[in-house]
């Protein structure tokens, strides 16, 4: 039935008249019988798209039940072809010849129109389908054999260490159909199909003792690979790509640093020694550029949109190159399918393979997609992944269920991932790890150059979109600065000026970096107005000799009073729009102040005219900076491997105070050097051991006394002997579920333990409790690592 029309037509010319009645049949019967087929199940000469038509795309999904009705109709039709085959072959006159001419005229006629190509086209995908509808029946019955050999025997087994195994049968009994993706994975309805997926695709059900259990060999892990610093960026940039504006940017910003960025490379080569690092492999799926999740970043990148995420995503996927992983960038669904092994439905399976990659940088975007598309891979897969955060995610907000029952859950947050696998854009969430991005480096050359060209009384404005300018009171204090100072902005506009933008501002429109850049070396001020929030844009001022004045938020800004961070997966407080620069490098660089007090202001304004600073960059946000830090990651941070018991089973200490010893003339503990070592990242030597004041969180405490608040040593705190070391007298020790825990209650003398690990948490505090509070100390101009930490 695949021969075409053309070839029927030849064949009736030539076969003997003999033979005409048969030849007849062959070629009217093949032809009807072929439309028949094409009617019978729904085809069409013309369909839309490939996927619709039902002779191919489909023809990979059909049930078991379906196939079995293809082969069904397939066969009657056959059984009549005979039938007509036997009455036409009796039949035989004179008359036949001149049918016969009819017949091949009409056939020579209907060839020009195009129809013959498409009778062959589907002629093809009937023979192709029948082929893939009589696999997956004999798959279904290899299947379906029991340990006996008898199709159908399958019962579910009763195994107390997989208790869910007939409910999640039911399950499948009732909606194995509603995802491809299962007939994908070979089930066909029957009850030995969904065992073989519940034992062997999940984890549901235990293996069956019948099933080959070498079918699917345990792979063994990849052999360890050495990364080996890099400064070739073409690859990199080629993988980037151009398709939208926002990738083009980020393009633009890596070619522009690669020279610092492979400088920064050497001199950390040499730091380490040439040690030996592992090459990890990387998907870098950058979730909020992706189609799906509406993109509404990439349009506004020439109109004065913000683009703190894109300068740090570029300078994510920079360091993991130039450190030499192997790096895939993902920035669709399409390419994220492609990357991790997405079987063909709507998500419910898991993957169709190990996950192909040791780590997964993406956003919380990018997470809902993963969610959304690895079915049950993402539970199991999920200790991989690190998610880019600006503002940070809290622990309370993180744990699922303790968000939902205390009133922290939000849209964002209760992941249930590791605290430190959120990395943020500046280090104000201990509880989460510090990602950072680069400002560009000054040499010497360039830092005299701006020394003598600095304008004294030239003042830029902090905000690209035109919102930016819309608040109230902005006319005060800019007419208090125009006294003193000549002001510039770079507003976008398409035709004509912002309103918002006073008449006595020069106005120079958006402006690429690099005119920027020189437009901040001449200014002696930089100041905001409130908005934007941490961004990039102060560090790159301060860099280029600005001093930075910014408003003071009284009361300081947070998610309960502020609609901004609204939502938002945090309780922090932010007391300046850029608490940051406020709090790590603060005057002479960075002024923060009530401006809403004119006399300040003017004064301010007044004494900023007098000083003179030199360009500044904190060392965390230089190249060898970021690179030193994310290698420090990459190489210790490991949230799959489980952790060592702590304390160990019949632990005994050599006194009450447990593994702590006090500093001298200090409230501050440390581990005792003479105490059993457990690993450990950051080191033990590096735990700081206080209590805070009633109403004081852990990342205040630890600041207090010149430390960092270190949320993978909150383990080891964790114990009674904790609470004797600090002189705390305990009538009782529990232990429950609080984001504030460890802590001691004065009024009762309680001490109260963590229960649960993802709990343990930097933030929070209540008047109630001092809570104990693991700290740490840190690297000069590095304040995401240990002194030991490298």
């Amino acid at each position: 039935m695949t021969a075409s029309v053309g070839e029927l037509s030849t064949m009736v010319r030539r076969c003997p008249v003999t033979f005409k009645p048969f030849r007849i049949f062959v070629v009217g019967v093949g032809f009807f019988s072929l439309c028949f087929l094409m009617t019978s199940l729904g085809g069409q000469f013309s369909a839309k798209r490939l996927g619709d038509s039902p002779f191919t795309t489909r023809a990979e999904v059909l049930s078991g039940q379906e196939s079995r009705g293809v082969l069904r109709k397939i066969s009657d039709m056959l059984e009549m072809i005979m039938k007509r085959m036997d009455a036409l072959s009796k039949l035989g006159n004179a008359t036949d010849t001149h049918r016969l001419d009819e017949l091949s005229l009409a056939l020579d006629r209907i060839q020009p129109m195009g129809l013959v190509e498409r009778i062959q086209a589907i002629a093809q995908n009937m023979s192709d389908m029948a082929l893939r509808v009589e696999q997956i029946l004999q798959r279904s019955v290899a299947n379906s054999r029991g340990k006996d050999g008898v199709f159908g025997s399958c019962e579910t087994p009763k195994d107390p260490h997989y208790p869910d195994c007939t409910s999640k049968m039911d399950w499948m009994r009732a909606r194995w159909t509603s995802d491809p993706c299962y007939a994908f994975y070979g089930v066909d309805g029957s009850d030995c199909s969904f065992l073989i997926y519940l034992s062997e695709v999940e984890w549901f059900c235990p293996p069956l003792p019948w099933r080959n259990q070498t079918a699917t060999p345990t792979l063994k892990p990849l052999p360890k690979r050495q990364a080996v610093f890099q400064s070739d960026i073409g690859s990199l940039l080629e993988q980037v790509g151009t398709g939208k504006e926002s990738l083009s940017f980020m393009r633009r910003r890596i070619r522009r640093l690669s020279a610092q960025w492979a400088s920064a490379a050497r001199r950390l080569d040499e730091k380490l020694r040439s040690l030996w690092r592992e090459q990890k492999r990387i998907l870098v799926h950058v979730g909020f550029l992706t189609e799906e999740s509406g993109d509404v970043f990439s349009p506004k990148v020439l109109k004065g949109g913000p683009l703190g995420e894109m300068v740090q995503w570029a300078d994510i996927l920079t360091a993991l190159h130039v450190l030499g992983h192997d790096v895939k960038i993902s920035v669709s669904l399409k390419e994220l399918h492609g990357f991790l092994g997405v079987p063909p439905g709507r998500g419910s399976c898991p993957l169709t393979g190990p996950l192909p990659f040791d780590l997964i940088y993406t956003d919380y975007h990018g997470l809902q997609q993963m969610k959304q598309h690895m079915g049950l891979s993402l539970r199991k897969h999920k200790c991989h992944i690190r998610v880019i955060d600006t503002f940070g995610t809290e622990p309370a907000y993180n744990h699922e269920e303790y968000a939902t029952l205390h009133g922290y859950r939000t849209n964002w947050g209760y992941w249930n991932l590791h605290g430190q696998q959120y990395m943020t854009m500046f280090p104000h969430t201990p509880d989460n790890s510090f990602m950072g991005f680069v400002a560009e480096e000054l040499n010497e050359t360039e830092r005299m150059l701006i020394q003598r060209n600095k304008v004294n009384n030239m003042a830029v404005v902090y905000g690209k979109d035109a919102s930016m300018w819309k608040f109230e009171g902005k006319e005060n204090f800019l007419t208090i600065l125009h006294r003193y100072m000549e002001i510039h902005g770079t507003v976008y506009y398409e035709t004509q000026r912002p309103p918002e933008v006073p008449a006595f501002v020069k106005n120079h429109g958006l402006l690429p970096q690099q005119e920027l850049q020189q437009l901040l070396r001449k200014a002696k001020l930089f100041i905001g107005f409130g908005f934007p929030y941490e961004g990039p844009a102060p560090l790159e001022a301060i860099a280029n000799g600005c001093i930075f004045l910014q408003p003071k938020f009284s009361p300081a800004h947070s998610s309960l009073n502020h609609e901004f961070f609204r939502g938002k997966p945090t309780s922090r407080k932010v007391s300046s729009q850029h608490p940051y620069a406020e709090e790590y490098i603060g005057r002479p660089h960075v002024i923060t102040i009530d401006f809403n007090n004119s006399e300040v202001f003017d004064a301010t304004i007044r004494e900023i005219m007098k000083i003179n600073v030199e360009p500044f960059l904190p060392y965390e946000y230089t190249c060898e900076g970021m690179l030193e830090r994310v290698h420090a990651y990459i190489q210790n941070q490991d949230f799959c491997s489980p952790e060592v018991p702590f304390p160990p089973v019949n632990a005994s200490w050599a006194s009450l105070s447990g593994p702590f010893l006090p500093l001298p003339n200090s409230r501050v503990l440390t581990w005792a050097a003479n105490t059993t070592s457990f690993p450990s990242w950051p080191p033990l030597t590096a735990l700081r051991l206080l209590t805070s004041v009633q109403g004081q969180s852990c990342v205040e405490a630890c600041q207090s006394e010149g430390l960092i608040c270190e949320p993978a040593l909150h383990r080891f705190i964790n114990i009674k002997e904790a609470f004797s070391a600090l002189d705390l007298q305990c009538e009782g020790v529990e232990s429950e579920m609080n984001h504030l825990f460890p802590a001691f209650s004065a009024e009762h003398a309680e001490c109260s333990l963590q229960h649960d690990p993802l709990l343990f948490s930097c933030a929070g505090s209540s008047p109630k409790y001092q809570r104990l509070c693991p700290c740490r100390d840190y690297r000069k101009g590095q304040v995401a690592l240990c002194r030991d930490c490298l």
